[in-house]
């Protein structure tokens, strides 16, 4: 690696940064930070970055438009700081669920953040497994995606849990749920699930496939208030499923999400790091994978400008 500085773009994201440091064998990148009176942030670049290649990680948790302002404005600094190439790393794809106009006088609020990001002088984007595969394309510049699909079937693999099937929580998710189903070498069934407007929660009317005592496993690149999981594990029990097993990158946990969990018949919901777990939502049905390492690798090819797809080979 050459010139290489890791910065942490809040407090909250320290945690992160600091293992992706640790298997990179760097120091974190000193800053201080303040917030004014006035509720103004400021930070300050403690080392010197001129001509360096610096990453910049950011995690998401509330409030989610104070988490985008410490980004950007750390960003600025590091960018009249003279740096040589600046690389935002996204665990989570902010606005993510925001990514199209899909009714009338709204906003694509992911498109308009990776303008945002762009306009503050960042050259790249890292994140992973994003919501829409379009967000992609919001970008004027590199814009690389990794996923966490292979450290969820690794630990599913380690639990060795027979009669599996692979459920698709609706259609559009059977493409996806289709690759699991082939790591597995297991059968795939489907959820027919109606969703009205903005309402978090689905309905879902029936299953179509074989379900009855099989173990069910559901992928999902993000799980917010748990609304439409919880009603898909209902009628996965109801219809004569073994265990229910979720696997998600990106677990939001808003809301409700923690009560419906605990509530729920779930077995257990297996999610990664890219959104900070805290201590209150910490229950016995949850288990996460750190994706630090990911990062950490992807970070370090693309300094080293070698294939970041070979990761996933």
């Amino acid at each position: 690696m050459k010139d290489m500085i890791v910065f942490a773009a809040s407090e909250s994201a320290e945690k992160f940064t600091k293992e992706i440091c640790d298997y990179l064998g760097l120091d974190l990148g000193k800053v201080t930070r303040q917030k004014f009176q006035n509720d103004n942030n400021f930070v300050q670049i403690l080392e010197t970055v001129r001509e360096k290649d610096v990453f910049v990680v950011q995690t998401t948790e509330p409030p989610v438009n104070e988490r985008i302002m410490e980004m950007l404005i750390m960003v600025d600094a590091i960018k009249r700081a003279a740096a040589r190439r600046i690389t935002l790393v996204l665990p989570y794809y902010l606005y993510s669920r925001t990514d199209k106009k899909d009714q009338p006088r709204v906003p694509v609020t992911a498109k308009l953040l990776a303008q945002m990001i762009e306009a503050a002088g960042v050259s790249r984007v890292l994140t992973c497994d994003l919501h829409n595969p379009a967000i992609q394309a919001y970008f004027n510049i590199n814009c690389d995606v990794i996923t966490g699909q292979n450290h969820l079937q690794r630990y599913f693999d380690s639990k060795d849990i027979d009669d599996k099937v692979v459920v698709a929580t609706d259609a559009g998710s059977s493409k996806k749920a289709y690759k699991y189903a082939k790591h597995f070498n297991c059968p795939i069934a489907l959820i027919d699930k109606r969703r009205d407007g903005n309402d978090d929660n689905a309905i879902a009317t029936h299953v179509i496939g074989e379900i009855k005592e099989k173990n069910a496993l559901i992928f999902d690149d993000e799980v917010d208030t748990a609304g439409s999981i919880m009603e898909t594990v209902r009628i996965l029990k109801s219809a004569g499923a073994k265990d229910v097993y979720v696997g998600c990158t990106h677990g939001i946990l808003s809301g409700p999400a923690i009560d419906r969990i605990k509530k729920s018949d779930l077995k257990e919901l297996v999610m990664t790091n890219t959104v900070p777990l805290p201590s209150h939502k910490k229950v016995d049905k949850i288990v996460v994978v750190s994706l630090s390492e990911l990062f950490g690798e992807a970070m370090k090819r693309i300094n080293e400008a070698t294939s970041i797809g070979e990761l996933f080979e």
